[in-house]
């Protein structure tokens, strides 16, 4: 394993500042993210080069429509996550510990330089939620730039200030899930709005960056909802693409009803009053 960035030391506790939760965690104990531990005063990355899965990709199904589309992207995700998603469609690797080989940020690089000739650009770090694997990606990350290619993140992005502006510079492109414009909705699933937006603002401006919204039956698919954070994404960048996506019955949701077509084409038209690129999903 390998010692965490961005922690505090308080006796045999730690307070670990790299997303928002900034969990205080006890000896012998995790993070909210599963994956962040206090060993005997120490926090430690402990998925640290563990790859769960690995895959080659196309580069829209990020998704991301405006970002070499017609390229490929070598894809890996590890464990854990900091949101605890009900419909999480990665249900396996973000909530469970799944089986993993350890991958070193070179060997990761040499892969996807392998994979160039098949139309390979780099690297996703995606599946699960890459950002806990801090020390990882940013390892990788380096690697990859050092052979020119590209880095992109498909993130709930719930990360702190510092952490992100020392990771930008070698991340050449983002898909940030913004689930809902609604903080009782962020709330349900352990986290907050305002950083999520915070994260979207800082990114645009460092990276390319498109945004995702998966819609919900009843949760978040309201027109007023949709208008507000179309309206809000707009006043950040009106070019910013927005991907509205189907929900199917997933994890803990597997009896909730699949979003209506109809719904979609409502909601990407209300989108489209505000944004100049407006994506449906799995329609």
């Amino acid at each position: 394993m390998t010692e965490a960035s961005f922690y505090e030391k308080h006796g045999t506790d730690v307070k670990c500042q790299l997303c928002p939760h900034n969990c205080t965690i006890t000896d012998g104990a995790a993070g909210v993210c599963g994956v962040r531990k206090n060993i005997g005063g120490v926090l430690y990355a402990e998925s640290y080069g563990q790859v769960s899965s690995m895959a080659v990709d196309p580069v829209t199904k990020k998704p991301l429509f405006h970002f070499h589309p017609d390229k490929k992207i070598l894809s890996i995700g590890s464990y854990g996550c900091n949101f605890k998603c009900p419909y999480c469609q990665n249900h396996s690797i973000s909530m469970e510990r799944p089986p993993c080989r350890y991958t070193a940020p070179d060997e990761l690089a040499n892969l996807a330089v392998k994979h160039v000739p098949s139309g390979n650009i780099g690297v996703a770090y995606t599946y699960n939620e890459p950002f806990i694997n801090y020390e990882y990606l940013l390892d990788c990350a380096k690697e990859i730039k050092k052979r020119g290619l590209k880095n992109v993140l498909v993130t709930n992005g719930f990360i702190s200030a510092e952490p992100l502006k020392l990771i930008l510079p070698v991340i050449d492109a983002m898909n940030i899930d913004l689930k809902s414009f609604d903080e009782s909705f962020y709330k349900r699933i352990g986290g907050r709005l305002d950083a999520v937006k915070e994260t979207i603002v800082t990114s645009i401006g460092a990276c390319h960056v498109e945004v995702t919204t998966l819609i919900i039956p009843g949760l978040n698919d309201g027109d007023g909802e949709i208008a507000a954070l179309a309206g809000w994404l707009a006043s950040v960048d009106d070019g910013c693409p927005l991907h509205i996506s189907r929900f199917f019955p997933r994890y803990r949701m597997a009896e909730n009803e699949t979003t209506p077509r109809a719904t979609i084409d409502r909601l990407a038209g209300i989108a489209g009053k505000y944004l100049k690129y407006v994506y449906k999903g799995n329609v």
